[in-house]
């Protein structure tokens, strides 16, 4: 079983991805919480969180601070700090960093039944910024082909702004 933890977003580790922004991933790759995830992703205005994407669980989103985009069932809707955005199940979202800069959001995932199956639609909206998969398919190797796959471990400065 694995231990409680407490941990200061201003001391958790973050990791950056060169298209994709920088998140503090709470749990860890070797003790997966097993019923949901959680992460604070920041974004720069014009950067995407993920390929526009369906899964197989609902999914929740709260702004903490600055403005972003999301791009949900193929519209763009704005979005600013205290937001609060709820995925049902096979939702087709993404989120892209907008206004004059950063934005934080924490980031909410169910997890059950060992099924994570992914569908990466393609949409015109979410390739405005790179955040479309050149074609539709349920396989991350294939949505994220022309994303680098480079993952630098940082330290976020908090408050973000």
């Amino acid at each position: 079983m694995p231990e409680w933890f407490i941990i200061n977003v201003a001391d958790a580790p973050a990791v950056h991805h060169p298209n994709a922004g920088t998140y503090v991933p709470f749990e860890r790759p070797e003790s997966k919480f097993p019923e949901f995830g959680i992460n604070i992703h920041v974004l720069k205005p014009g950067e995407p969180n993920a390929k526009y994407h369906a899964e197989a669980a609902q999914e929740d989103f709260f702004v903490l601070a600055g403005e972003c985009r999301a791009i949900i069932d193929g519209e763009e809707r704005p979005l600013r700090t205290w937001d609060f955005v709820h995925c049902p199940a096979g939702t087709e979202h993404v989120f892209v960093g907008a206004g004059t800069g950063p934005c934080a959001i924490l980031m909410v995932g169910a997890r059950g039944g060992g099924d994570r199956a992914c569908n990466y639609p393609t949409d015109a909206v979410a390739a405005r910024f790179n955040a479309s998969a050149a074609e539709s398919t349920t396989l991350p190797q294939e949505a994220y082909a022309d994303w680098d796959n480079t993952f630098t471990p940082t330290q976020l400065s908090w408050p973000i702004g």
